[in-house]
């Protein structure tokens, strides 16, 4: 049993990190599903694409999905202009894929509108508290990160 310190610590953490999270999710999928009329599926494609993830193989197996429902919703991002297929001549089976420019001119104003957002939430805290969070923050990543 942790000690009382570290149980007060982690009921905090779960108080939280996850409603934080959740919320900022439910922001960014909110605006990638009305601004942009994606699904939450087609969002997370993209999401890993940016991120560097380019085959439908790799982004099923990063996001525990089926391949088939990789493939659909790349072959909705194709169609929609969002996302390009390559050619492999070492492998016709590997077709790497790519965020065009509008795929990243969306996946960029999406993403500003969700820093928007959480700057308006951060902008709440004066700059003394603006600090501590950024102390607290710097703890978490080397807590769960390092």
């Amino acid at each position: 049993m942790p000690e009382p310190e570290i149980e007060t610590l982690i009921d905090r953490f779960w108080e939280t990190v996850p409603p934080v999270w959740h919320r900022t999710r439910a922001i960014i999928r909110g605006v990638a599903a009305e601004r942009f009329n994606l699904t939450v599926e087609q969002f997370q494609v993209l999401r890993r694409i940016r991120r560097g993830i380019a085959s439908v193989s790799a982004i099923a197996a990063d996001s525990r999905t089926s391949r088939s429902a990789v493939s659909r919703a790349v072959e909705a991002l194709v169609r929609r202009g969002l996302v390009t297929r390559s050619c492999n001549p070492d492998d016709r089976r590997n077709l790497p894929l790519a965020l065009t420019d509008e795929g990243q001119r969306v996946m960029s104003a999406i993403y500003a509108e969700a820093e928007a957002w959480l700057a308006e939430r951060l902008a709440r805290l004066d700059p003394d508290e603006r600090e501590q969070l950024q102390h607290a923050l710097s703890l978490l990543h080397k807590a769960f990160l390092l």
